[in-house]
């Protein structure tokens, strides 16, 4: 900071203070230390969000699935607050097409519980991609995000469909390519 012509120390570190410093560095006169203005967090409520097309053809689930979560949680965007949904919505297409590596087709089993006594039930990724993909990469999606209202709220943006078309065209989704 350049100090106008004929103002001493002290006085220009009034100007400053008054001034409230607008992110500009302002000095204390007690103890001349540097403080800088606190940053304002986001809000609730995103006025920022926008909708992502995503063509899941021929990506691996996992990968797939990281990727959406963190947009969902807003990680790629400068404005990330771990506490508050920042993220976007996301549509993802052609869930039909997602493919698991190694051996997980065979190997790999979705299992949930209907709430009765010996209630387990297993369906292998193999039928389940062949029958219910949407729900495949719904469920990856969800476990990557956090267990708790905030993730409840975070999955509600994600739409999954088998095919490549949508009816959400009013939104105006962005073409995103991840790989």
């Amino acid at each position: 900071v350049t100090m106008p012509e004929g103002y001493t120390v002290a006085q220009t570190i009034a100007v400053l203070a008054k001034n409230g410093g607008c992110g500009v560095p302002t000095v204390k006169p007690w103890n001349m230390e540097l403080v800088r203005e606190k940053m304002d967090l986001v809000k609730a409520a995103n006025p920022f969000a926008i909708a992502m097309d995503i063509d899941a053809a021929g990506l691996p689930l996992g990968r797939l699935a990281s990727k959406v979560a963190a947009i969902l949680r807003g990680k790629n965007k400068p404005t990330f607050t771990p506490n508050v949904d920042t993220g976007d919505f996301v549509i993802v297409l052609n869930s039909d097409k997602v493919v698991l590596t190694g051996k997980k087709l065979d190997d790999k089993f979705y299992r949930y519980h209907t709430g009765y006594i010996g209630g387990l039930k297993e369906i292998s990724y193999k039928k389940m991609l062949a029958e219910k993909s949407d729900l495949a990469v719904y469920e990856a999606v969800k476990g990557m995000l956090p267990k708790n209202s905030l993730g409840r709220d975070m999955i509600k943006k994600l739409r999954v469909y088998k095919g490549g078309e949508h009816n959400h065209a009013a939104q105006k989704p962005e073409e995103l390519k991840l790989f």
